[in-house]
């Protein structure tokens, strides 16, 4: 394994200057250059953030529709008594007291969880499974709301949640291997301006943004310019 590393950082680093940082539409196109892996990479952008994740005013999540999608099949469970809408409208598990027994017994097979407002006072019944997961639905997420036809569809479209995890680093999918460098773009583009858009106000003013990079699953990273960004 750090043999094949090992030669696909030497590709990587015959197509472009890794210490240098580009624009998101040069990383782009650098990240396409690099060679591919057996499989469809995800691709990722990676934001180091100027924030301690210890004070609870300067907590960092949020939601962005990628334009071009996120390549990947999202799973989406809908807790609601209205079970025959949310199948209409394209989830692909919905239920209440039946949907929250089988969470509790340990199924997770899905990527998001969206409620109705009313199921809330239910679906903590699962916070323990569904937190440390971080499943749990949330309004701030767009994923408590009474509006499930909207909802499921946004998330089937490609609509990604991003947090802040406990060292202040974000990493918001954009994508895979077999998009082109400029649905790529499209996407960073969207993601970093989502980004922004989540500072927190005891930051206003002050750098927001330490480094920015994007690469792909197996990739190295490419340094994107921090300064459009970091103290927006």
């Amino acid at each position: 394994m750090a043999e094949k590393q090992s030669k696909r950082y030497r590709a990587a680093v015959a197509v472009a200057d890794l210490e240098k940082a580009y624009s998101v539409e040069e990383a782009a196109g650098i990240l396409g250059k690099f060679p591919v892996a057996k499989f469809n990479e995800t691709v990722e952008v990676y934001a180091r953030l100027a924030v301690d994740p210890k004070q609870s005013d300067q907590m960092v999540r949020g939601t962005v529709s990628l334009p071009n999608g996120s390549g990947k099949t999202i799973k989406v469970i809908v807790f609601t008594e209205n079970v025959d809408a949310a199948l209409a409208a394209g989830a692909d598990a919905a239920g209440l007291n039946d949907l929250i027994d089988k969470v509790n017994g340990g199924w997770t097979d899905f990527d998001v969880a969206i409620s109705t407002v009313s199921a809330m006072k239910d679906v903590r019944k699962v916070a323990r499974v569904l937190g440390p997961r971080g499943l749990m639905p949330n309004p701030k997420s767009g994923t408590v709301t009474d509006d499930i036809a909207k909802a499921v569809k946004e998330v089937k479209a490609g609509r990604v949640e991003f947090k802040m995890d406990k060292t202040a680093n974000v990493a918001i999918i954009v994508g895979k291997r077999s998009f082109t460098a400029e649905q790529i773009a499209q996407n960073a583009a969207a993601a970093l301006n989502a980004l922004v858009k989540a500072k927190p106000d005891a930051l206003r003013g002050m750098q927001f943004i330490k480094s920015l990079t994007i690469s792909s699953t197996m990739s190295p990273g490419v340094k994107i310019d921090v300064k459009p960004y970091a103290t927006v």
